[in-house]
């Protein structure tokens, strides 16, 4: 099991020469806007029209579900929704859904393992999703670094 690296820095701009991946959490309900979604927005075009497209065409577009976009040569975009909605519900619950992320990053892992890649993100699903780390932390490590996946996370 490869241990998750902490670092400091730009998470839109991950480190390394291999392939690799940038995962970051997406709501159900197709809106994008707010949050980590702008610093990609800011930096590839891409993810975004995809993200739109994947949406309108509701394909597979689902809680748990991933869609890999490919920004360079080296790097995908792995929009993974992990989020049901945008605000709290009638209970007072935070959109984050973690077993949709458990589900997404499993994904993850596999196409890392395909296109021998290594992991980036950010603290995910901890922004507006509404997540707290100490429950995310572990499914990374049960998805992604159980399978010898390189997994940096980065704080800005």
């Amino acid at each position: 099991m490869k241990a998750i690296e902490y670092k400091k820095g730009d998470a839109t701009n991950p480190l390394g020469e291999e392939n690799k991946i940038f995962v970051h959490i997406c709501n159900d309900i197709g809106a994008w806007g707010k949050g980590f979604v702008m610093a990609i927005s800011k930096r590839w075009k891409l993810p975004e029209a995809k993200y739109r497209e994947w949406f309108k065409a509701k394909e597979n577009f689902n809680l748990g579900e991933v869609q890999f976009v490919q920004v360079e040569q080296d790097l995908w975009i792995a929009n993974l929704i992990g989020q049901h909605k945008i605000n709290k519900d009638e209970n007072g619950n935070a959109p984050i859904r973690y077993d949709a992320i458990e589900n997404g990053l499993s994904k993850v892992a596999h196409f890392a393992k395909e296109i021998n890649a290594s992991v980036h993100m950010p603290r995910i699903g901890c922004g507006l999703a509404g997540g707290k780390w100490e429950m995310i932390e572990p499914l990374i490590e049960k998805t992604i670094s159980e399978k010898d996946v390189d997994t940096t996370v980065y704080d800005f």
